[in-house]
């Protein structure tokens, strides 16, 4: 196939912007990029998608994510609202994953592809709870993904709150997804799942991490997230939490630490020397009322810093302009964390983060790279250069522009029309799942 008559922006090393560029699509990769002009002289009677000038870049990355929030969404709580981070979790969070069935978690994961679709993002690195409905969960979630044909990395967030029996059944289901996935290309990808050190004891961590020596992954975890976990570290093991992890093994290049908020200069020391990848998470830390992680101090030692979205909507272009935004509050100061800091952020270091689990180029639009590309209905009122691409995408671009997304070379969505899913029928089926969960919350 071939992508014709767009502003193609590569993003990767040599980023470049195409005018009236064209893309070849060959399988699930990108063939060749260059102007329409050559590329439909040179294959000519190509099948053509036209993408009428519109801007055509790779999707978006989520790099942490919890599709299981998703009915969570105007549910009322009973009682006083939640006072605090640990309240949230009990009141809210640890109520609405223990009712969930796997029929439940299927829906919930359907609905936030359906929004990863519409807002082109197109690879999301999803965390999974649901203490009461633990086996095959992240099947489930994996027979959604497979439908709507997004690139996702699952793992189950194995946590000792629910007791020994729920712990042993989350431990087991991510080394039998990863097990299940593993050496098969495609769009699914697997990593060990933990939920935070302050619902994890140090036998579980054990037995966490000789499980993952045989399989060669990593983990995702919370770490730091609100000052609870801190304080809950400093009692029980004498350690802040990332020293703790480093102790317990759970640190690497293959490990993935959300939120990271509350982590001092020693840490930081330690998980850019272990390489461990930290995925910031704006809108939710903000909603949560966690506090700021000092995320232009990690990027300034070293440390590699993603952008996720924490189960709020997948629209990465609102997390890029809430990151850009809230650290120059926090710190007072406009020249922080700069548009093309964020991007590198959103774009580069997802991709590098999401290349633990896939083999190829994401996020960039070169030839040998996964064929995953959305297109934008954004037209720049100023000249649009590589050097000025940042403050387009946060000033401008938005994923309500998104028109057009394609996975792998397949096309879900064209002109916002939806291809592989029926958004009626899911919404609707949603809909009356979430009013019986409720009910039993």
């Amino acid at each position: 196939m071939l992508i014709v008559k767009g502003t193609v922006v590569t993003f990767g090393a040599n980023p470049r912007i195409i005018p009236d560029g064209a893309i070849q699509i060959r399988g699930d990769t990108i063939a060749e990029v260059s102007t329409t002009s050559d590329l439909k002289a040179r294959y000519p009677g190509e099948e053509e998608l036209d993408a009428g000038g519109k801007i055509v870049m790779p999707g978006m990355i989520c790099a942490h994510t919890h599709f299981y929030g998703l009915f969570a969404r105007g549910m009322s709580l009973r009682g006083e609202p939640p006072a605090d981070f640990p309240q949230i979790l009990e009141r809210l969070w640890w109520r609405l994953d223990k009712a969930l069935t796997l029929e439940d978690i299927r829906y919930s994961a359907l609905v936030c592809l359906i929004d990863a679709i519409r807002n082109g993002t197109t690879t999301l690195l999803d965390h999974h709870a649901s203490p009461h409905a633990i086996p095959y969960s992240l099947d489930a979630i994996a027979e959604a993904a497979t439908q709507a044909g997004v690139r996702c990395c699952l793992c189950y967030e194995v946590s000792d709150r629910d007791g020994p029996k729920a712990a042993q059944e989350g431990l087991d289901e991510n080394a039998r997804f990863i097990q299940r996935v593993k050496g098969k290309e495609g769009l699914l990808a697997s990593t060990f799942g933990l939920h935070a050190s302050l619902t994890l004891s140090d036998e579980t961590l054990d037995r966490a991490v000789e499980i993952v020596r045989s399989l060669d992954v990593g983990f995702h975890i919370h770490v730091a997230e609100g000052i609870a976990d801190v304080q809950d570290s400093l009692k029980k093991y004498g350690l802040r939490v990332v020293e703790r992890l480093a102790q317990r093994g759970i640190l690497g290049p293959k490990t993935i630490a959300a939120h990271c908020v509350h982590v001092d200069a020693h840490e930081m020391d330690i998980l850019r020397e272990t390489g461990t990848r930290v995925v910031h998470n704006p809108r939710s830390n903000m909603n949560n009322a966690v506090g700021v992680a000092n995320v232009p101090q990690m990027l300034a030692s070293g440390i590699e810093v993603g952008l996720g979205n924490d189960g709020f909507s997948n629209n990465m272009f609102m997390e890029m302009k809430t990151a850009y935004l809230l650290h120059k509050l926090a710190k007072e100061d406009p020249r922080v964390l700069g548009a093309d800091q964020v991007l590198t952020m959103a774009v580069r270091n997802n991709a590098q983060t999401a290349g633990i689990f896939y083999p190829r180029p994401l996020a960039e639009l070169t030839p040998g790279a996964y064929a995953d590309i959305i297109f934008l209905d954004y037209i720049p009122p100023t000249p649009l250069t590589a050097g000025n691409l940042p403050w387009h995408l946060i000033f401008g671009m938005d994923g309500a522009h998104v028109s057009t997304t394609i996975v792998a070379g397949k096309v879900l969505m064209h002109n916002r029309e939806l291809k592989t899913l029926d958004e009626e029928e899911i919404g609707a089926k949603a809909r009356e799942r979430a009013a019986k969960l409720w009910q039993r919350i």
